[in-house]
């Protein structure tokens, strides 16, 4: 049992480092001598230093981006919070109901913001000299696990 409530809390973990990682890091698109990301948008020298960062523009699309990522965020911060208090306050036998809903809530989140970051982006498609990053690949990787993890929330019950 205590394997298992480990490996949950490590794949929590990894699913709050990838959510962080994508919302902060500025490689959600890159391409000639540019990188951007949903916060600023950086020119970038040829040794690879950073020249210039202007702030992104204040689409109404980019700004949803921006909110759905931090509230992904919040809420696999919150399920966390809520797993270790539901760990020793729930009943024997009972579900963590609340922490699997927040998590799922946090994947629909993910999924939302890179959604709409693809749809909205389709001059970029055309172009062979952008490529999406890191980052925005690392949005889509958190997506499935946060889901997988609140599946796992939900099933689980709390034993002795």
């Amino acid at each position: 049992m205590l394997l298992l409530l480990l490996g949950i809390i490590v794949l929590h973990v990894a699913v709050l480092v990838l959510l962080f990682v994508s919302t902060i890091v500025s490689q959600w698109m890159v391409g000639n001598g540019h990188a951007t990301d949903l916060w600023q948008n950086c020119s970038t020298s040829s040794m690879g230093g950073v020249q210039h960062c202007f702030s992104s523009s204040a689409n109404e699309w980019l700004q949803s981006v921006q909110a759905t990522m931090i509230l992904s965020v919040i809420f696999s911060v919150l399920s966390l919070f809520l797993f270790f208090c539901q760990l020793f306050t729930l009943t024997k036998g009972g579900r963590f109901y609340i922490t699997g809903v927040f998590q799922i809530l946090a994947g629909l989140c993910v999924m939302s913001a890179a959604s709409i970051y693809t749809v909205r982006h389709p001059e970029w498609h055309s172009t062979s000299d952008n490529s999406y990053g890191f980052a925005y690949i690392l949005a889509w990787v958190a997506f499935p696990l946060a889901l997988l993890s609140g599946v796992i929330y939900v099933i689980l019950r709390k034993r002795e």
